[in-house]
């Protein structure tokens, strides 16, 4: 049976998740989170995309990610890049990831912003924190929303979720450092409030605009 074609558009933000095999921590060390890294910077030079949030934990990773270029493009440069990394660092034989990349459409402003909150937030809700302060976890970009002199990596949009804080909050990075430590977030409540993709269809502009 054919693959389902996965939904996809040149305008929306996508909540993406990507995870090791049984779960197992593929990204365990400073130097595998730094190829990780590395094979955003390799898929960016041939397919660019826009970033507005991404969160490297041990055995999973968060994205959300906008790409004109059909996302699964996208997905198949980064992650066979990182697995031929992690195929010759460990000597290993086999997948490493457990499935075909999860993605959702963020539809709409108010899910942009509080997905993006939740993706940050992923260093302090795990069972054991993995850090006290948020703004102390460097694999991920919210420490270039806290500190706007940090030169984030060329795929990272770091002047749109801010534009969609609600009163009272400013639209600054700083008040949307404040947003994700005050508010816990609940993916799935975030996705049922969101109409379904099957129906809604974003429109260039009316959520987002991805160009200066």
């Amino acid at each position: 049976m054919a693959r389902r074609r996965r939904y996809w558009n040149p305008y929306g933000y996508f909540h993406v998740t990507m995870r090791g095999n049984n779960r197992q921590a593929i990204f365990r060390t400073e130097e595998d989170k730094l190829n990780l890294m590395r094979a955003f910077e390799y898929a960016y030079d041939k397919y660019p995309f826009s970033m507005v949030a991404y969160c490297i934990m041990s055995n999973h990773y968060h994205l959300l990610i906008q790409s004109e270029v059909e996302l699964s493009s996208v997905m198949a440069r980064i992650n066979r890049r990182y697995s031929d990394y992690y195929a010759k660092s460990y000597d290993h034989v086999g997948r490493i990831y457990e499935k075909r990349y999860y993605s959702k459409l963020a539809h709409g402003p108010r899910a942009i912003l509080d997905i993006s909150s939740y993706i940050h937030r992923n260093p302090i809700e795990t069972s054991v924190r993995m850090v006290k302060s948020l703004e102390d976890y460097r694999h991920s970009s919210f420490p270039y929303y806290v500190d706007d002199d940090k030169t984030p990596p060329r795929f990272l949009r770091t002047d749109l979720v801010r534009t969609f804080l609600p009163k009272p909050f400013e639209t600054t990075n700083h008040a949307y450092h404040l947003y994700c430590l005050a508010y816990k977030q609940d993916i799935e409540k975030i996705y049922e409030a969101m109409p379904s993709e099957d129906f809604v269809v974003p429109v260039q502009g009316a959520f987002m605009t991805i160009h200066d």
